[in-house]
This record gives structure tokens, sequence and C-alpha cells, in this order.
């Protein structure tokens, strides 16, 4: 049996991010490693009518074409006659692409892929699907009125346990030796999981704003907190943060609610 022919996903081809418009959301991670490696690339989140794009996807009467299977969700990546979905399945095939990982033949970095996703992943456990949960602890599917005490008490335990927990993994990794050289998480060099976790942190200090500015000023995280300003500060961010292509938060994982705004000692 002769051997599959690969699908077309050329560099030359424009990659093509089919997304929501109105919030950053998860195709945030995936918007940020291709303004950071200067990729052209179209988004339905700034096309008019680019939403019947993201309907069409995942319409119940879309089965897919002979090579992809229908996404459930966007964000979903376009690239020559490839249907990917799934943040960081998008990632992890777009790390190597835009150079956002150490290459394959790094002999200082062996398998460097999968350990900048395994850092992605955790960013996206701990400080995106946590987050979102907080907000709607009970169903995705009910308003967060309809599950405004739950909420309370989910954010309370996530400010007092569970982003401690994260932000002090992310403060070890980035003291460790595999760590490198500089702020980044892995190599020496930045890869797609310092976007994640920027993306993560910066989502986080919205939504949770004093126990943010509490974990900041301690002290304990500084290592997580030099690796946000730094990737800020990468030129083409910085550029892409202040355009228009930069959504402000809104009513996506990223809420602001007073009520959920719990400090170390409480909303006090």
């Amino acid at each position: 049996m002769s051997a599959p022919k690969r699908q077309k996903s050329s560099k030359d081809v424009p990659y093509e991010l089919i997304y929501w418009p109105g919030i950053p959301g998860r195709g945030e991670h995936v918007r940020l490693a291709l303004e950071e490696a200067g990729a052209t690339y179209t988004d339905t989140a700034q096309i008019e009518k680019g939403v019947d794009q993201v309907m069409a996807q995942i319409s119940e009467s879309n089965v897919g074409d002979d090579h992809n299977p229908p996404p459930l969700a966007p964000p979903i990546l376009r690239h020559g006659d490839l249907l990917i979905s799934q943040t960081p399945n998008i990632l992890l095939y777009l790390g190597p692409r835009l150079g956002l990982v150490p290459p394959e033949d790094d002999e200082e970095h062996p398998d460097a892929l999968y350990k900048v996703n395994a850092l992605a992943l955790t960013a996206l456990d701990g400080l995106s699907n946590e987050v979102h949960d907080c907000h709607h602890p009970i169903a995705s599917g009910l308003y967060y009125e309809d599950q405004k005490e739950e909420a309370k008490r989910k954010s309370k335990d996530f400010v007092d346990n569970r982003l401690p927990k994260f932000l002090g993994y992310f403060e070890r990794v980035l003291q460790g030796k595999a760590s490198g050289n500089g702020p980044w998480l892995y190599g020496g060099q930045l890869t797609y999981a310092d976007l994640v976790l920027f993306q993560c942190v910066d989502g986080t200090k919205f939504a949770f704003r004093k126990a943010m500015a509490a974990a900041e000023k301690s002290g304990k995280y500084a290592h997580v907190f030099k690796l946000y300003d730094a990737v800020k500060e990468r030129p083409r961010i910085q550029e892409y943060l202040a355009s228009k292509r930069r959504q402000d938060y809104s009513l996506g994982i990223y809420r602001y609610y007073e009520e959920l705004d719990f400090g170390p000692e409480g909303r006090d």
C-alpha cells in the first residue's frame, strides 16, 4: 500500500483563523503566535460577516470533507487543504512552522516540541479553563446570573488555592535549568508556551484584579511577571496590542464581575 499523500500546507499559503468576533477568546493564543512570527493570515473576527464562516464550520450539517473531519468549535485554522481545530493542537502545528519551538535537530533541546506543548497545556488548564469555570461553574449553557452564588464559591477557591498553585508552578519552571538564560519557559528562547502564558496572565489580571495585583506585589512570582512584561515588550506584540486587531475582553473566557474579584483577604 502506498504512503498517504500529505495535505497541502506550504508555508507560502496564508493562514486562515476562523473564530468568533467580539472577544479575544481561545483564538487569541493563535493570533499571538501568528503576530509574533509576522505571518500572513486572515481572521474572520476582522472580516465583515466573518461569523458566517464560523457558523458554517460548526453547523450540524457539516460532515467535513475527504480529508478533514468537521470541527466541533472554534478556533479553527485552515492552511492550504488542512483544517484543524482545538487551540493547543493548532499551536502544536504552528509552533515549528513559525519558529516558536527549538528545531527538531537541536541536540541541546531534544523533543522540545512536546515539552513546550506540555507547558502551554498547563497554562491553558489552570489560567484559562479554570478561570472560565469561575463564572460558569455549573453549566456553560446557563447564564452567569443563574449560577452567581456557585460562582462566588468557585472564584474564592480559585483565588485561595488554584491561582497560587499555577503561578507557583510556572515560577518553578522559570527558575529551573531547562528554562535556560533569560525570561523564557524553555530553552532560553521565546516559544509559543510563553505567548500562551502571557495571554493567560493578561486575562487573569483582567478577571481577578485584586488577586493578581497582590500576587505581583508579593514578589513570590517575580519570574512569571518578568516573562509577562518581556512578551509585552516584543516589537510585533507591542504593535499588535496597540492595534484594533487586539479585541477588548468582554463576555468571553475572561470577564470582570466585581462580586467575584476576591483578593487574598476576600473582596475588601
